[in-house]
């Protein structure tokens, strides 16, 4: 990010409905019908005066999601700072307000989002579903394919919460009525590992599934993924053919995404 994005937050430019856009061609995007006295606050905060793009709102909200998503590099940092704290420790210190984007600061939201996948990691799980209900938002973790609650928020945390991450996964953050995939990587103490996002709507706000894969932990050779002897005779024959095609199948948690890892890995051995 930017020096600037530190002085334009992220609450300020989806409520006011203006962002910065740096780069070789620098400019103001503002939202038609968005808060043009806004304007003057910008330029005070960046520093400089730009031109001003005016743009509908699904450019806008496109913008919005492009200029504030985490690099890898950035979401790995965040993940840094989040592995050494609880996750109950983090939630305690949430301030109640209404909406946490339209404060000065991201930065409680951003905590808890860390919070969670880092917590998750330690436990081993593979799955974290944020479920938005009437009078709360809960926070389960899928471990060793079995669901259980982990935490439960105020349900005023549901909307900034998503909006983060879709933000975060280059989801289209104004688009609520249909499902979205999406994929977001971070660090964690050292670790590479792979989010993948799932949005769907639901009566009370868009759940969320992040499925997470630690990199780490996909390192096996074909002899450790368990498999019978018969089992792995055929598959050794069938990675030799010239030509083909191997179906890897299962529920949730049975190893898919760890065999297809090992299959199509870099450094595989044969």
């Amino acid at each position: 990010m930017t020096a600037a994005l530190d002085r334009l937050s992220y609450g300020f430019a989806k409520s006011r409905g203006i962002l910065f856009r740096g780069g070789e061609q620098p400019a103001f995007l503002l939202k038609r019908g968005g808060d043009r006295l806004a304007l003057i606050e910008a330029r005070r905060a960046v520093g400089q005066t730009f031109p001003v793009e005016e743009i509908d709102a699904s450019q806008f909200e496109r913008a919005l999601s492009d200029i504030y998503a985490f690099s890898e590099a950035e979401a790995g940092s965040l993940g840094d700072q989040a592995e050494g704290e609880s996750l109950s420790s983090i939630i305690d210190e949430i301030p109640p307000t209404a909406d946490l984007l339209d404060s000065a600061s991201d930065a409680p939201i951003i905590r808890l989002i860390n919070g969670l996948i880092a917590e998750a990691i330690r436990t081993a799980a593979s799955d974290i579903h944020v479920e938005p209900y009437e009078d709360r938002v809960s926070v389960r973790y899928r471990i060793d394919g079995v669901l259980s609650e982990r935490a439960s928020l105020a349900p005023a945390l549901a909307s900034p919460l998503v909006s983060r991450i879709k933000v975060m996964s280059r989801l289209d953050i104004a688009e609520k009525r249909v499902p979205q995939d999406g994929r977001l990587s971070l660090n964690l103490g050292g670790k590479g590992v792979d989010v993948r996002v799932a949005t769907l709507p639901s009566r009370f706000g868009e759940r969320v599934v992040l499925r997470l894969l630690d990199k780490d932990q996909a390192r096996f050779t074909l002899d450790q993924l368990g498999m019978g002897p018969a089992n792995l005779t055929a598959m050794k024959t069938a990675l030799a053919q010239p030509n083909g095609i191997v179906l890897v199948t299962g529920p949730t948690g049975s190893g898919k995404t760890t065999t297809l890892y090992w299959i199509f890995g870099p450094d595989r051995p044969l």
